[in-house]
């Protein structure tokens, strides 16, 4: 069997697998539980100099987001 003829078999078997819970109506079953939510989220600082500036948050593909004010005029972003 060559490589590719295994990896069509396994690709088979998983979608086989897939459409047998899709026809019992249920997914699969998570091995790790969802952490609970926090009871109540941190107060807010009152200080002025602590708040910062609304952040523009403009996201890029890898998932970061930009660190420049909000409605900022630079035609780039910096992103963190």
């Amino acid at each position: 069997m060559s490589k590719m003829d295994g990896l069509r078999a396994m690709r088979e078997a998983r979608y086989e697998r897939a459409a047998e819970l899709a026809a019992k109506g249920g997914a699969r079953a998570r091995s790790v539980p969802r952490p609970a939510p926090a009871a109540e989220p941190p107060a807010p600082a009152t200080e002025p100099e602590a708040q910062e500036s609304p952040r523009c948050g403009h996201r890029n593909m890898s998932g970061r987001t930009c660190t420049r004010e909000q409605g900022h005029s630079a035609r780039s972003h910096r992103y963190s």
